[in-house]
């Protein structure tokens, strides 16, 4: 089962934003939800 992560976006530039600043400001942002890979295991 993939773990989910929700983000938010700009949708003028695309960069990442806070999900607070997504909130605030909805006609010019989206909040994602976004699948999350596995953590790498580190070699010893």
């Amino acid at each position: 089962m993939a773990r989910t992560s929700k983000r938010g976006r700009s949708a003028k530039t695309g960069q990442f934003v806070t999900i607070e600043e997504a909130k605030r400001r909805p006609a010019t942002t989206v909040i994602e939800t976004l699948k999350v890979g596995p953590t790498k295991k580190r070699r010893k």
